[in-house]
């Protein structure tokens, strides 16, 4: 039997590898790529150190290397976009993302590749809380801000079956790429998150792959300000349009029924009882029966039906792959 290496040379496996003030570990990471990617595409993204200079003369010593170089900085996202454009122009079969600062080990990159390759899924990534002893080397405050908002995540996309969705080591098949409305795929930190949200309106099968994380000397470029004022914003905004575009536009089924009648009771009820309440308390009378029980059931009921489409959203994740085997 051949060897996962041997058989992955026969497929045009791209890298796409956003650079931002990474010039003490770029070196390290191309020379770990393993020889079975037909092309590394780095995409320098305005980095304001040597980056650029040492991808350079590290594509002298390697063919397979393209350097893109952006004038303005235009955030991750917006790295993997120009990557993923000249990936698709080069005939790349399959996509992934590695990330110029060494944290994701190249070692699991066939795990990643295998499922994409046998048409057991259309987008791979990993998942770092799968393994407890690496979990613990993840800096407290990082695991406690990845969870929460890993969760906010899965309710935001729809896929709820990842552990870590928001995990920035993935691979894509490129059929399911040429689907993606790049031009909606956010630019900033919010890129995977983005990508997830489309892929789910597309229907495709997204496959969680445990791998440790390695955590060393590098430091994040993304601010905690970032997170906490723009991120509950994106995700709102990304949830509202998932749940407007799958329950009233690409589908209707009895989950778009339970919103359309949950929500009305629910807020009918909230603000009818507030109103009758605060009219009643300020008159210093006692409400009737039937003022109380209209509003009551209706809040009742309301939620009834909310946790009814809830059920039916946690079974509604993509299961069947876009893409058949290579």
């Amino acid at each position: 039997m051949k060897s996962p290496v041997t058989d992955l040379k026969k497929y045009n496996i791209v890298a796409v590898i956003p650079c931002y003030r990474v010039e003490h570990e770029i070196d390290t990471v191309i020379a770990s790529l393993p020889r079975y990617l037909k092309h590394i595409i780095i995409v320098d993204d305005a980095s304001p150190d040597r980056t650029a200079e040492i991808v350079l003369k590290s594509a002298k010593r390697d063919r397979r290397i393209i350097l893109i170089r952006h004038e303005r900085n235009q955030g991750v996202g917006g790295a993997m976009k120009s990557g993923f454009q000249k990936a698709l122009e080069l005939g790349a079969q399959i996509v992934v993302k590695v990330d110029g600062d060494g944290q994701m080990d190249v070692a699991h990159l066939p795990d990643l590749l295998t499922p994409l390759i046998e048409g057991q899924a259309d987008y791979t990534k990993g998942n770092r809380f799968r393994d407890f002893q690496a979990l613990q080397k993840m800096p407290i405050i990082r695991r406690a801000g990845n969870m929460g908002l890993g969760f906010l995540t899965k309710a935001a996309t729809g896929y709820w079956n990842l552990f870590d969705p928001t995990n920035g080591y993935v691979a894509i098949r490129s059929n399911v790429l040429t689907l993606l409305p790049l031009d909606q795929i956010d630019r900033t930190y919010f890129f995977e998150t983005s990508m997830l949200a489309n892929l789910y309106l597309l229907g495709a099968v997204v496959k969680d792959i445990p791998m440790p994380a390695r955590y060393g000397r590098e430091t994040s470029n993304l601010s905690i300000r970032r997170v906490l004022f723009e991120f509950p914003f994106k995700l709102m905004k990304t949830f509202l349009r998932r749940l407007l575009l799958k329950n009233l536009i690409y589908d209707f089924s009895m989950a778009s029924i339970y919103l359309l009648t949950g929500l009305p009771l629910l807020l009918f009820g909230l603000i009818f009882g507030t109103v009758k309440w605060i009219d009643y308390a300020r008159r210093d009378i006692p409400a009737p029966t039937g003022t109380v029980m209209l509003p009551t059931l209706s809040v009742l009921l309301g939620i009834q039906f909310l946790i009814a489409a809830i059920e039916i959203d946690l079974r509604s994740t993509p299961k069947e792959p876009l893409s058949p085997p290579l």
